[in-house]
């Protein structure tokens, strides 16, 4: 078995886990590849067993070899994992060092269990679906222009709210006055879009949830639409500049460019132990559902 492996930053206290992995995936003869840019924070603080072999989304050769790439961190850091893997279809394993963990959610102290669950395909692979942005600016996002979790369109900085005018499929939806707009996929609806009011989506919805941010108009209200949809927008404000966003990715755009968003033509794949699953983890990382009466 092939593993890659990504993170970004690493905290002491979880350095006794990262140790663990790579001790256990060395004594199971797994080979393993280290992201570039991972490296520098393991090289003073892991005790690797053989020399380390590093890897980038460049390295096709390694690539192609890969069975699973590891995405060491939070839910950031799977976010990023996602413009390594592409199109690649490689499956994604979460593993939670930060905080909530909604999409890296497997703990810590699952680490050892979860290698044997990959060992013996115990594990469950989970297809997720993308948003992609069509621009007039080629270089907008420099060809990763596609997002697990979200797309948004948002006022810069303190400027005065803008207005969004927003078609699906060349018709006319409706004028935003808001801070700004989210749209989601169903993986997203449980992130940004959720906290601005959106609606919870099941993972195989195959819908987007269009989300405004602290709209003026009271009147509005978050709009679930089929994934097939093209949805385009055209904005004004008094700034010159806006923010678009691609999960935690950004760039300053101004008026002139035209923006769209559709489904993205490749998935994604997420991988589970078996024992896991969309219900649980919005009772266990959400509380949904709590009775939190005395």
């Amino acid at each position: 078995m092939h593993i890659a492996i990504y993170g970004r930053l690493i905290k002491k206290d979880a350095l006794p886990y990262v140790q663990q992995m790579f001790n256990v995936l060395h004594e199971r003869n797994i080979h393993v590849y280290i992201h570039e840019s991972y490296f520098p924070h393991l090289v003073n603080n892991i005790q690797f067993k053989s020399e380390p072999v590093l890897f980038n989304e460049k390295n096709m050769a390694v690539i192609a070899r890969i069975d699973y790439i590891f995405s060491v961190g939070g839910d950031g850091t799977l976010l990023d994992t996602i413009t390594i893997v592409r199109d690649t279809n490689i499956p994604i394993v979460g593993i939670n060092i930060g905080r909530l963990g909604f999409l890296a959610n497997i703990g810590k102290d699952e680490i050892i269990s979860l290698i044997n669950a990959l060992e013996t395909d115990a594990v469950t692979r989970d297809v997720r679906t993308l948003v992609h942005l069509d621009s007039n600016r080629p270089d907008l996002f420099e060809g990763d222009a596609f997002a697990l979790n979200e797309f948004t369109i948002h006022k810069k900085d303190s400027s005065a709210m803008i207005v969004i005018h927003t078609y699906i499929n060349g018709e006319f939806l409706m004028s935003y006055w808001a801070d700004g707009l989210i749209v989601s996929t169903p993986t997203g609806s449980t992130g940004y879009s959720l906290s601005c009011g959106g609606p919870i989506i099941f993972p195989t919805s195959e819908n987007f949830v269009i989300t405004p941010v602290a709209p003026h108009n009271l009147n509005i209200r978050p709009i679930v639409v089929s994934d097939s949809s093209v949805i385009s927008f055209e904005i004004e404000g008094r700034s010159d500049q806006f923010l678009v966003t691609l999960d935690s990715r950004y760039e300053s755009v101004d008026a002139s460019v035209q923006l769209a968003v559709r489904k993205e033509n490749f998935t994604v794949t997420l991988v589970r132990p078996h024992e896991q699953n969309f219900l649980d983890t919005l009772r266990n990382k959400l509380s949904l559902g709590l009775d939190q009466r005395n």
